[in-house]
């Protein structure tokens, strides 16, 4: 009888050393994983950073961050696809990259967005369908860094690279800052940073630029920011 207990302890020391071995290994190749995927992630943000911007993303706010935009985009070669996050009302747009003689190709309207989080939320799944690997952000500088921080987080999470542009407003822009809600935002985009690798909404209503509805808008009525011009 002892040496039948002293066997079953043999065999229940040694079934406890076999799963600490096994917990040790699976920590090890976790930890293994985890490290290769920030290296890849890491050196794919990396490479972005080094190819020139290749999208514009404009987050919707204020009639100058669209015209700052169609300004820029009559001095391009070759003009770089946009994206504009629920902007100004789709024909003022229309009507200011006509006046800036700006190209109306590859200028996309989000429609979905009702906050900075939904900006950044509903443009990811257009970008990685662009190939966006280096976006350039415009916005007001009111809107800094909250915007900033949250780009680099949601879009960074992907291998984007984001450089942003931040515009002196003088009318009223639409955002208001302060510090607790630029923590609360930055705390929210790191979850989903984390969510986002598995999944994204797409935002349903997507307007080429080129195709606005007219009609649609007259009938409904519609007006433009004064500090457009448009008037």
């Amino acid at each position: 009888m002892p040496r039948l207990a002293n066997l079953q302890l043999d065999t229940a020391s040694s079934k406890e050393g076999e799963m600490r071995h096994l917990k040790r290994w699976t920590r090890s190749a976790c930890l293994l994983l985890l490290a290769l995927g920030l290296t890849l992630w890491l050196g794919s943000l990396l490479q972005g950073a080094t190819r020139p911007v290749d999208a514009v993303l404009v987050l919707g706010g204020s009639i100058r961050r669209e015209i700052y935009v169609a300004q820029q985009r009559v001095s391009q070669p070759q003009p770089l696809p946009v994206l504009i996050s629920q902007g100004s009302a789709d024909p003022c747009i229309e009507m200011i990259f006509e006046r800036e003689h700006a190209s109306l190709a590859a200028v996309w309207l989000e429609k979905c967005a009702q906050s900075t989080f939904d900006n950044f939320r509903y443009s990811l799944p257009v970008l990685k369908q662009w190939g966006s690997r280096h976006v350039q952000i415009v916005t007001s500088r009111q809107h800094l860094p909250r915007a900033q921080w949250m780009g680099q987080i949601m879009l960074g999470a992907h291998g984007i690279w984001v450089d942003v542009v931040g515009l002196e407003e003088t009318g009223r822009p639409g955002n208001r800052e302060s510090f607790l809600k630029t923590v609360l935002d930055v705390g929210r985009s790191g979850v989903w940073a984390v969510v986002s690798q598995v999944y994204w909404p797409q935002c349903a209503e997507m307007v080429p630029l080129a195709e606005v509805d007219w009609a649609d808008w007259q009938a409904k009525g519609f007006k433009c920011e004064h500090q457009a011009g448009l008037d």
